[in-house]
């Protein structure tokens, strides 16, 4: 749970933990966070942003373009230090050479490399490239033929229209969402080529913002629904300086929003409320994180500069996407937390200036448990954190003085695995031999998986399969690697007691695949494993 409180005199905020009838006995624990400034979390966790794994182009990306927007928010807001410089410029560096493992000889990008030639280049994730590498130029060496390279393999993308042809999957559906593929993703691929940054005069971005311009008019009439494609429109106009496009995208935009008392924010057409207490928030999906935080860009995206009223609302977005934040300052997926720290590190030099003296932070539990915090600018970006002792127990928090703090509340616990109602996989596990009766079965057997997707989308985005092991045991590297024969399977990687399977994304059709495992130490009273699969845009999948 995470609040951001804006010029305070005085204020009082009760918190209060409470644990659901199936955690597990003894795994609950729980801090408390008093951070200065809008991106300090982040900045503390730049390398574990999100609890997923990197094993993709696309995610690799996420420990290299926040390190862009913390450069420069701390060079703009002059807190710019020589420790926190030298960190994250070793982090672009380690990241961009990774991220040339994911390149083809033609210059473009996919989500696993070019496979031996066997897949082809990403247009969405080539101008994802393409644009961080070009703003990452003024803060590391990169190579100019990269950049160019992949530009020239963009522009060949581009039709006679001024749209982008689609070449390679779209790994999140949510960029399928809008009523015409090609304008969602020539809107996206716009905004990119415009923040490399291209001059509008380009003959790419002056023929791709034409696409645009053509587009929204013949469809603006029946687009109502399609908000996740209205927020890329209303950003790639701001960054192209046309106002009366972006003032009218706006203002469309305005009527499908979601406004609370103190917050607004923009969901997908249809969605199902779940149920929202003062204590309890679930965390919204990923494509909202992120078309929300398009929003933020749109209004913060202004000439000469955005208005006092462009920056009310800003206040009120900034505060529904910092309670989205996951304790280590990302947010569910890659998108979501690469757009939204670019639009809360905007935001922030927008509205940052020097305090006039310390807030001070009070969290007293109803028993003897009371800690204080002072924040000032000596300790603006200091990520200041107390352990919780009492679960369950009440908190309340006192601010006192002037400026903004973001106060966090993290809670971790572990839970029984239970079977739900309606689930979007179906997993079905057999260990092989199924008896144990042989010599060697009690030493080594195979992990046997059917797999298949029964949500409510056609397919899913990118499936990982977690494949925990059981204590003492460990895959048998041989047979993992030689799923990767399989076309559905586009990665594999074993990571310290797991084995991590990537597919590109899972239909209704049932895929069976299976590796083994040998005992490494013997280990008495075992304990099961789990074995669990999720969608890596959609994380409640």
């Amino acid at each position: 749970n995470r609040i951001f409180l804006q010029f305070f005199p005085s204020l009082i905020y009760i918190c209060l933990l409470s644990l659901d009838t199936d955690v597990v006995e003894g795994s609950a624990r729980a801090t408390y966070s008093v951070l200065g400034d809008i991106l300090s979390s982040a900045m503390q966790n730049l390398q574990n942003l999100l609890q997923v794994p990197y094993g993709c182009g696309e995610q690799n990306m996420v420990l290299f373009v926040p390190n862009i927007y913390v450069l420069n928010y701390l060079n703009e807001t002059r807190q710019l230090t020589e420790t926190i410089k030298a960190k994250a410029i070793s982090y672009l560096i380690s990241g961009y050479q990774r991220q040339l493992n994911y390149k083809h000889s033609d210059g473009s990008y996919s989500a696993f490399g070019d496979h031996h030639g066997r897949s082809q280049g990403n247009t969405w994730l080539t101008a994802f490239v393409l644009k961080s590498f070009a703003q990452a130029q003024s803060h590391i060496f990169v190579e100019t033929s990269h950049i160019t390279n992949a530009l020239t393999w963009l522009s060949r993308r581009q039709m006679e229209n001024g749209c982008f042809q689609r070449s390679g999957s779209l790994l999140n559906n949510a960029i399928k969402g809008g009523v015409d593929d090609e304008l969602t993703l020539s809107a996206y691929i716009t905004i990119a080529l415009l923040e490399m940054p291209l001059p509008v005069t380009h003959p790419v971005v002056r023929n791709a913002l034409f696409c645009l311009e053509s587009a929204w008019g013949s469809i603006s009439e029946a687009q109502g629904s399609l908000v996740y494609t209205k927020a890329l429109l209303a950003y790639a106009f701001a960054l192209a300086g046309n106002q009366p496009k972006r003032s009218e995208l706006l203002e469309s935009l305005d009527k499908d929003a979601v406004k609370e008392e103190d917050s607004i924010h923009w969901q997908r057409p249809g969605k199902v409320e779940e149920v929202t207490t003062f204590y309890y928030q679930p965390r919204a999906p990923s494509v909202e994180v992120e078309m929300t935080s398009y929003l933020l860009l749109a209004y913060l995206t202004a000439w000469p500069a955005p208005s006092s009223e462009d920056l009310s609302v800003a206040s009120r977005i900034v505060k529904w996407i910092t309670k989205q934040q996951n304790p280590n300052g990302g947010f569910s997926s890659t998108q979501d937390t690469v757009v939204a720290l670019q639009a809360l590190s905007k935001y922030g030099a927008a509205t940052f200036s020097k305090r006039e003296k310390a807030a001070v932070v009070t969290v007293k539990s109803s028993e003897t448990f009371s800690e204080e915090f002072q924040v000032h600018d000596a300790n603006r970006l200091l990520l200041q954190e107390v352990r919780l002792p009492e679960i369950p127990g009440e908190y309340s928090t006192t601010v006192s003085g002037s400026g903004c703090v973001y106060l966090q509340t993290s809670l971790r616990y572990n839970v029984l695995p239970k079977k739900e109602g309606k689930v979007p996989f179906t997993l079905k596990v057999d260990t092989l031999p199924q008896n144990c009766d042989g010599v060697h079965a009690h030493r080594k057997f195979q992990i046997h998986i059917n797999i298949s997707y029964t949500g409510e989308r056609p397919s899913s985005n990118m499936v990982i399969v977690d494949v925990k092991m059981i204590s003492g045991f460990i895959p048998v590297k041989s047979s993992v690697r030689k799923l990767r024969e399989k076309p559905q399977i586009q990665r594999t990687d074993v990571s310290t007691n797991h084995v991590l399977i990537y597919f590109e994304e899972i239909t209704n059709q049932t895929l069976s695949f299976s590796f083994s495992v040998e005992q490494d130490i013997q280990v008495d009273n075992l304990k099961p494993a789990t074995v669990k699969a999720y969608d890596y845009y959609e994380t409640g999948e």
